[in-house]
């Protein structure tokens, strides 16, 4: 089966791609002749989600899917959330981000929090959400350098390691975004 995966950040498509394996093909936005920006303009993760898939499927005809994923942090009451890669600013810096969100974690205690992925199928025009969710807890410093976003901060419950520290295929079968694409492919392999 072929699918368009509706993103730009190469690290997602690396990630993805491993998770997919043999029995799919992953197309870029590039591949489908897609170089415009998609927007991102609702107020919850699981609404950008749908805008993506939404705007490749209504403009490209291609089925595909998206995700968006936030970053909610329990003593921010869920902060940063949908804005987590614009937390800092436009320029979407992940070392931007991580400093504000320390800055604004100082002096609490309560540093639970947990990563939640939304991906919204479009398979020819009828959509499906896959949700993932994976808590965890919020380091007081980054540490690690694998991953990307907020993962040098990130330790899942039951690890002594962030994100970060992980390996790639390990991370990938734990995170959030695993989880919702076991759930996709799960939901492929039975419609197929």
């Amino acid at each position: 089966m072929t699918l368009c995966f509706a993103t730009n950040n190469r690290h997602k498509l690396e990630e993805i791609s491993a998770l997919l394996g043999d029995n799919f093909t992953l197309k870029t936005l590039k591949e489908i002749g897609c170089a415009e920006e998609i927007p991102e303009t609702r107020d919850t993760i699981a609404g950008n989600a749908n805008q993506k898939a939404e705007y490749i499927w209504e403009n490209y005809q291609v089925s595909c899917f998206a995700d968006d994923t936030g970053l909610e942090v329990d003593a921010l009451n869920g902060e940063p959330g949908v804005y987590s890669a614009r937390y800092a600013g436009e320029e979407r810096s992940a070392a931007a981000n991580m400093k504000r969100l320390l800055a604004n974690l100082e002096g609490k205690k309560n540093r639970q929090a947990q990563f939640r992925t939304v991906i919204t199928l479009a398979l020819d025009g009828v959509y499906h959400d896959f949700e993932g969710i994976v808590r965890g807890e919020i380091l007081t410093e980054p540490r690690g350098t694998g991953g990307f976003g907020y993962d040098p901060l990130f330790q899942p419950l039951g690890y002594d390691r962030t994100f970060a520290e992980m390996p790639m295929d390990e991370k990938g079968t734990i995170s959030h975004r695993g989880i919702a694409f076991a759930k996709l492919i799960a939901f492929l392999k039975s419609s197929a």
